[in-house]
């Protein structure tokens, strides 16, 4: 069972997540703003983080950038609106997975289940990983036990996210990989976000990868392939 955290400035949000969550066993703990909520990750160690991005004091979006300072606790950001800025900007962010107000309390609880899953085997994989990749002489290196990749000498700073998918391309490359196979490796085969959220975070990490962005490519109708260009 997970200890959580539950952010949000409506008591009732809280207390409806609150009920769900404890009658399954979790641990919950509450925040009714963001800088609350910052203090508390800090003074806490907690398994996953349920944020919601409009509040006072401390937006979500602020709080999860101060969390992601210090710590990679999986984080799902709760939303009364579905703008497609918010969830670029949340995922930017390293959000796990964005849910839409109003929400059912079991799918979110369902989701909080994903989220774990696809969390521990990862960190278990990186854990006995050891393995650096490099492409153009260098240019391009990635270190896939310590997370850390360089664009010609610079470290590039990614999303979580943007990393579990850029490490899983590079462990396949010259692979095609189906849409359907990214998102059930990456997100989960239990991911319940729109399929555009894969394309959203293609776009990211082709800008992170500056002049290596032409190494993922786009397989029409099918999906993705990283692939060294000569």
């Amino acid at each position: 069972m997970y200890n959580i955290l539950v952010v949000d400035d409506e008591i009732r949000i809280r207390s409806i997540i609150r009920k769900y969550a404890e009658f399954e066993g979790h641990t919950v703990s509450e925040a009714g703003d963001g800088m609350e909520a910052v203090r508390m990750a800090r003074a806490e160690q907690f398994d996953i983080i349920i944020l919601d991005i409009m509040m006072p004091e401390l937006d979500g979006f602020s709080a999860c950038r101060e969390i992601r300072k210090s710590q990679q606790t999986p984080i799902i950001m709760l939303s009364a609106r579905g703008d497609e800025y918010d969830k670029i900007n949340g995922f930017e962010l390293g959000v796990d997975d964005y849910v839409i107000k109003p929400f059912s309390p079991r799918e979110l609880m369902l989701r909080v289940e994903a989220v774990m899953k696809r969390v521990k085997p990862k960190a278990e994989q990186e854990r006995t990983e050891n393995q650096i990749v490099e492409f153009d002489n260098g240019g391009l290196r990635a270190d896939l036990t310590a997370r850390i990749v360089y664009v010609d000498g610079k470290r590039v700073e990614m999303s979580p996210k943007e990393y579990d998918l850029f490490f899983y391309l590079l462990r396949n490359r010259n692979v095609a990989l189906t849409r359907e196979r990214l998102i059930s490796e990456v997100w989960g085969y239990d991911f319940f976000g729109d399929a555009r959220t894969l394309d959203t975070h293609i776009k990211l990490l082709r800008k992170s990868l500056g002049r290596y962005s032409s190494y993922v490519v786009t397989l029409r109708g099918v999906g993705y392939r990283f692939e060294e260009q000569k």
